[in-house]
């Protein structure tokens, strides 16, 4: 959980951000569509505060974060961190290219392929003083001992910096990556998948350690993963995302005790039981998956719904406060009453 008690003022907020990736087909490769893989989200995450984007694969999460980083273009809406915007794309407003080179020094990111992340022809000593040297945080001598530090803060030995990231295996490369994205001392870090390459035996060690960062460098942070069993103990709060949109948000608690969105109840009772007292009915989704370039009408898992009506194939439902900090978009959902929900 968070290090502290959590500011009001958010330090990153994310409002109807969407990213279109175009489809081009034929001799002429004229534009047909576009696959919609991120479709007008928003959230906010507090100083301090753990805040976990889950979902199935494909549902766009990793897409989410790397287009909150500025890393892919975005096609709509606004992101700012600490106040200040770095787009809105409904005013044509983008932070300065320089002005974003230094603020990646405060929004990190460790990715989640640990074989991919960092370069083969680098020794890892150049791969962590990289960002440091470019940002002149410190002369070389003083940015290899600080590598040195961050090697062994995260379970390596300090030799490593002499060796190539070919001689780690996967768990030992994540905490190089775990490493580098601490070396410029950032504020804000987005853990994307960062166990999900992994051998199960390594998983519950590298997600020790970066629990153990994040408290240490009293880092905001937006945890991807698609394990609601990991995510449920490690973030304070939780978005729920299928096809593209945040289907359903509230505290780790409200979403495991009560959770309102069909889809959300459908994740939650694929998580393996270890007592037996806690075995439930399995839900099984059927009916047609829907693809990111043709969403369906109205509400985008009606297709699988088994509680679907003819209103949720034809309108899409707005989001709706169940409780204090609880958002749900179903209409099965909504206040009746002033009191009771229909799921």
């Amino acid at each position: 959980m968070g290090y502290s008690l959590l500011d009001e003022k958010p330090v990153l907020e994310v409002a109807g951000l969407k990213k279109y990736f175009p489809i081009y087909k034929g001799v002429f490769s004229r534009k047909t569509g576009d696959i919609k893989a991120v479709d007008d989200i928003s959230f906010y995450i507090r100083k301090g505060e753990i805040l976990g984007l889950v979902g199935e694969s494909g549902c766009g999460k990793s897409t989410a974060g790397r287009t909150i980083l500025n890393l892919l273009e975005p096609t709509g809406g606004r992101v700012a961190f600490e106040g200040e915007v770095i787009y809105d794309v409904g005013k044509k407003e983008k932070i300065a290219e320089n002005r974003m080179r230094q603020l990646r020094r405060d929004m990190q990111i460790v990715f989640q392929d640990p074989y991919a992340s960092l370069d083969p022809r680098m020794n890892i000593g150049t791969i962590l003083t990289e960002g440091m040297l470019k940002h002149k945080l410190y002369n070389r001598k003083d940015a290899l001992e600080k590598a040195k530090e961050l090697l062994e803060l995260c379970g390596l030995s300090a030799s490593a910096v002499h060796k190539y990231p070919h001689e780690f295996s996967g768990g030992q490369r994540q905490r190089i990556g775990i490493a580098r994205a601490l070396s410029l001392n950032p504020k804000f870090i987005l853990g994307d998948e960062l166990i999900a390459a992994l051998d199960v035996s390594i998983q519950s060690q590298i997600l020790t350690l970066f629990q153990d960062m994040i408290e240490k460098f009293r880092l905001t942070t937006l945890f991807i993963s698609h394990d609601l069993s990991v995510v449920r103990y490690f973030c304070d709060r939780i978005c729920v995302m299928y096809l593209g949109s945040i289907v359903e948000s509230g505290s780790s608690e409200q979403l495991f005790l009560q959770p309102l969105h069909p889809y959300t109840q459908a994740l939650l009772s694929a998580i393996p039981k270890t007592t037996p007292k806690d075995i439930k009915k399995r839900i099984i989704l059927t009916g047609e998956v829907p693809t990111a370039d043709n969403p369906p009408s109205g509400c985008k898992f009606h297709t699988r719904c088994s509680y679907a009506t003819e209103r949720c194939r034809q309108e899409k439902p707005a989001e709706v406060e169940a409780e204090p900090g609880h958002l749900v978009s179903c209409h099965l959902a909504e206040k009746r009453d002033g009191r009771d929900y229909a799921i």
